[in-house]
């Protein structure tokens, strides 16, 4: 007799073919039979026509010190992901030296906006090599399951101490020293190695990210311990991906496809869209692709990379005097004064803090400034629908209506600034990246830019946008979508026990309402540890997630069970 027994589901299976009615058999976590008339169950589940998919593989997140400390790993698990791979861009927790404890939490704090304060009190530091990483993460439970990378930005600094940290060159015995580390994660399980090179990407104390100007020998020899185990993936944020130096995305791909032929593994790096080159990406993807023998994957996303702008994180009046009087005072208090008149006039007569570069710029850019619903916001507005248009429409001054606009809800509104992504104002180049046949799907930074970005929701974007709901320009076919999130993102990391529907696959699952699922609008709370901020966004429409056969989620609740574990490269 089978453990459980899903009736009646429309299964798409994740290996792209089209969507058919099934029942699914499970046993001992593992799928025995996709068919009809599958035999009786200690447990049956009626789907009802509902879909039923692979759970999701989201292979760029940055939960390396949350998972130390949260079993939940939201919100990633309420969008279906029941799997995860951690420690990308170059930055994480392993190895560690006692005495670089604070200066690993300040470099996640810089590059990945997750509160230093947070990742001090919640992170328990029970290792110091990445072996010793791996085995405390062996003995939790989690939601989903947990894979790593090996960062490049904490090897060096443990193998080189300060030189390495503040972006000195590496001599022979360096690099040979950072290889036998990767080494030895990656035989210890680590899924990859990753680097950053973009110069976006800043410690708390304004240093760029060790290895960001790492030259080829560096970046090479390290690589040469991902060939000679055979196993891994090499990722990382190239120079120029966020458009700091239009020039130097080419220049990348030259020296990555070369990597990628050299150590015979994927590489893997982030593929944006930016303002001041909107067609590059385009030749970015052909090249990546242009030489078959070179296994390059640029990761893209699914909607706009942006800004959240609110009156709990950042908007244009963070910075006016007035306003800077209440800003510690609780959200309704600070409602409730904002909606007097006098201040009202008083905050918008104001004359900013010329020093805030962040608020500055969303009162620079009024064009790009969207609210989102509370229920299906909509991450592909019409310009016709922003701050600024509206105002024009209306014969109102553009701050003075976005100050409106923070208002309202009883200040829960949130308004979105893209920043990339967008530079037509629709997603017609995303549904292409999404289309290509080495695009593969991520950048969701789960657990990451808690104050501004909530990007873990890219997979309900995926099935409530691009499948179902997008009315300015061609959808996607469910079946495409499905696969991106789950075959294509676990085969890029050799997670061959996952990704599809099949006898011999993992029971990772997703019973999803199609016609309902839908995001919600992102909110701050303040329950990460020292009650640090982040923002969440909630979904509808996910009727039950299993991992390894248990449910772990019931109508978008958790419901206590913890069957996901670490997984090891090489034994999946």
């Amino acid at each position: 007799m089978n453990d459980l027994v899903i009736r009646n589901a429309l299964v798409v299976d994740g290996t792209g073919a089209r969507p058919r009615t099934a029942d699914v058999a499970v046993e001992n976590g593992t799928i025995t039979e996709v068919g009809r008339d599958v035999g009786r169950a200690r447990r049956t589940v009626e789907a009802g026509g509902a879909a039923l998919t692979p759970g999701f593989v989201d292979v760029h997140t940055h939960y390396d010190g949350q998972a130390t400390w949260d079993p939940v790993l939201a919100p990633s698990s309420w969008h279906g992901v029941t799997t995860v791979v951690t420690g990308n861009c170059g930055v994480g927790f392993a190895p560690a030296r006692p005495d670089r404890h604070s200066w690993l939490i300040g470099l996640m704090e810089g590059v990945e906006d997750i509160p230093g304060s947070a990742l001090a009190e919640g992170i328990a530091w029970e290792w110091e090599t990445f072996p010793e990483f791996l085995d405390a993460l062996d003995r939790r439970t989690f939601t989903m399951d947990v894979g790593t990378q090996v960062p490049h930005g904490a090897v060096r600094a443990y193998v080189m101490g300060e030189r390495g940290a503040r972006n000195e060159p590496a001599d022979a015995a360096d690099i040979a020293a950072m290889k036998a580390i990767v080494k030895q994660g990656l035989a210890a399980g680590a899924l990859g190695f990753s680097t950053s090179r973009t110069l976006t990407h800043k410690a708390i104390d304004g240093e760029y990210v060790p290895g960001t100007f790492a030259a080829e020998d560096e970046l090479f020899g390290i690589g040469e311990a991902l060939r000679e185990l055979g196993r891994g993936v090499y990722e990382l944020a190239p120079a120029g991906a966020a458009g700091e130096d239009v020039n130097a995305p080419v220049r990348e791909i030259a020296w990555m496809r070369r990597l990628a032929k050299a150590i015979g593994r994927p590489v893997s790096f982030a593929l944006l869209q930016i303002d001041a080159v909107p067609d590059l990406w385009r030749e970015l993807l052909e090249l990546s692709a242009s030489d078959a023998a070179a296994p390059l994957f640029p990761q893209v996303a699914s909607r706009p990379f942006g800004m959240l702008i609110s009156l709990d994180s950042l908007h244009a009046f963070g910075d006016h005097p007035s306003y800077v009087e209440m800003a510690l005072l609780p959200r309704a208090e600070r409602v409730a004064r904002m909606r007097d008149p006098g201040v009202k006039a008083r905050i918008l007569a104001e004359r900013p803090d010329p020093e805030d570069v962040l608020a500055a710029m969303v009162r620079g850019f009024p064009e790009r400034l969207f609210p989102l619903a509370d229920r299906a916001p909509d991450y592909e507005p019409h310009p016709d629908t922003s701050v600024a248009a509206r105002a024009a429409a209306s014969g109102r001054d553009p701050m003075e209506l976005l100050y409106d606009e923070l208002l309202a809800d009883e200040g829960r509104n949130v308004l979105l600034m893209p920043l990339l992504n967008y530079s037509n104002f629709d997603l017609d180049a995303q549904r292409e990246m999404l289309t290509h046949p080495r695009a593969v799907l991520g950048l969701g930074d789960g657990g990451a830019h808690c104050g501004f970005i909530c990007d873990a929701s890219l997979p309900t974007t995926m099935l409530a946008h691009w499948a179902r709901d997008r009315k300015r320009g061609e959808k996607l076919p469910v079946e495409h979508v499905v696969k991106m999130m789950t075959r294509d993102t676990a085969r890029l990391y050799g997670l061959s026990d996952r990704g599809a529907i099949a006898p011999g696959m993992r029971a990772d699952l997703n019973l999803v309402d199609l016609e309902n699922v839908a995001l919600r609008r992102p909110e701050m709370r303040h329950d990460l540890p020292a009650g640090g901020r982040r923002f969440v966004q909630r979904a509808d429409g996910y009727l039950a997630t299993f991992v390894n056969g248990v449910q772990t989620f019931a109508g978008g609740e958790h419901t206590g069970e913890l069957p996901g574990r670490l997984v090891r490269g090489g034994r999946s």
